[in-house]
C-alpha cells in the first residue's frame, strides 16, 4: 500500500471522499445563502432550519405516508420553498425598508422557533433514514471503494449548483434578478413585479436548503440540531467565497470540504477549526472574500 507522508493512500482517499461529500453540502447550502444575500441583501439565519425541515419532511413522508426517497426529493424541497415564500410574505416583507440587522434578527428568531418546535415534537435524538435501494452498495475503484449514494450526492449537488449559476448569470431571468437588487424601482417601471420576484427568490433559496436536507437524511441522522450545527460552517464558507458571490459559494464550498478532509488525515485536531482559520486569513488579506467585489 502506498504511503504519503506516513499516511496510507486508502486513508487519504477515504478522507478526501468524506471531505468532498461535506463540501457538496457546504456548496449547496452556501449557494442558497449567497442567492438570498446577494439578490435580497438578507442574512438568512433560518437557512439551517430550512435544511433541517427538508430532512424531516423526507422522514415524515416515509414513516407516516410511505413516500419513498425519490418522491420526497421533489416534494420536500417544494414544501420548504412554500414555507419560505410564506415567511417572506408575512414577516420579511414587513421589515424590508428597515436596517438589514432586523432581517438578521428576525430570521435568527425564526430559526430558534422552528428548531425548538421540532425538538419538542420529535425529541433531540437523531432519527435514521434509509438509503434508497437503488443506491446501496459501492464500486471498487482499485484505490478505494466509492459508495454509490455518496457519489450521487456529489454529482447531484454539483449539477444543481452549476444549473443555478447558469440561470442567474447567463439568462434573462438572472438579469432581472440582478437588476432588482441594484435598482428595483426602475425594473418595476418596466412592468416587472419586483415584490413577487423577491418572494420567489427567497423561496428558491429555501428550496435549495430543503433539497440539501433530503440528500443529507440517509448520511446524517435526522435531528432538530442538524441545521444549526452546519450553518456556522456554511456562513464561514460564504464569507470566504465572498458575500453574495454565487460562483464563490460553489467553488469555496467544494474546496473547503477537501481542505477539511486533508486536515483530518494529516492533523485531525485541526479539522474542526481549519475552515475558520482560512476565513480569518482570507479576511485579513481580502476582506471582500476570494470572489467578492470590493465596494
Amino acid at each position: 500500500m502506498i504511503e504519503i507522508l506516513g499516511v496510507s493512500s486508502q486513508a487519504l482517499w477515504g478522507q478526501l471522499l468524506i471531505g468532498l461529500i461535506n463540501g457538496a453540502f457546504y456548496a449547496l447550502l452556501s449557494l442558497g445563502l449567497a442567492i438570498i444575500f446577494g439578490l435580497l441583501n438578507i442574512v438568512n439565519f433560518a437557512h439551517g432550519a430550512q435544511y433541517m425541515v427538508g430532512a424531516f419532511c423526507a422522514w415524515i413522508a416515509l414513516n407516516w405516508f410511505g413516500v419513498n426517497y425519490w418522491v420526497a426529493l421533489i416534494l420536500a424541497p417544494l414544501v420548504v420553498g412554500a414555507l419560505g415564500a410564506l415567511m417572506e410574505l408575512l414577516l420579511l416583507r414587513r421589515i424590508r425598508d428597515l436596517d438589514h440587522v432586523y432581517g438578521l434578527l428576525l430570521t435568527f428568531g425564526a430559526a430558534l422557533l422552528i428548531e425548538g418546535s421540532f425538538r419538542q415534537f420529535f425529541g433531540s435524538a437523531g432519527l435514521p433514514y434509509p438509503m434508497p435501494e437503488q443506491l446501496r452498495g459501492g464500486r471498487d475503484l482499485g484505490f478505494m471503494v466509492l459508495p454509490n449514494y455518496r457519489a450521487w450526492v456529489i454529482v447531484a449537488s454539483a449539477v444543481v449548483c452549476l444549473v443555478t449559476w447558469l440561470v442567474i448569470e447567463r439568462t434573462k431571468l438572472g438579469a432581472y434578478l440582478r437588476a432588482a437588487m441594484h435598482n428595483p424601482s426602475l425594473l418595476q417601471a418596466f412592468g416587472v413585479r419586483v415584490p413577487r420576484m423577491v418572494t420567489l427568490t427567497y423561496a428558491f433559496g429555501a428550496t435549495l436548503a430543503g433539497f440539501g436536507g433530503v440528500m443529507a437524511a440517509p448520511i446524517y441522522q435526522v435531528s432538530p440540531a442538524m441545521g444549526s450545527s452546519t450553518l456556522i460552517v456554511v456562513f464561514a464558507v460564504v464569507v470566504i467565497g465572498g458575500m453574495g458571490s454565487i460562483g464563490g459559494a460553489m467553488v469555496t464550498g467544494f474546496g473547503l470540504g477537501l481542505v477539511e478532509g486533508l486536515a483530518k488525515v494529516f492533523y485531525p485536531p485541526a479539522s474542526s477549526t481549519v475552515i475558520f482559520a482560512v476565513m480569518v486569513i482570507v479576511l485579513l488579506l481580502r476582506p471582500a472574500g476570494l470572489f467578492g467585489r470590493v465596494a
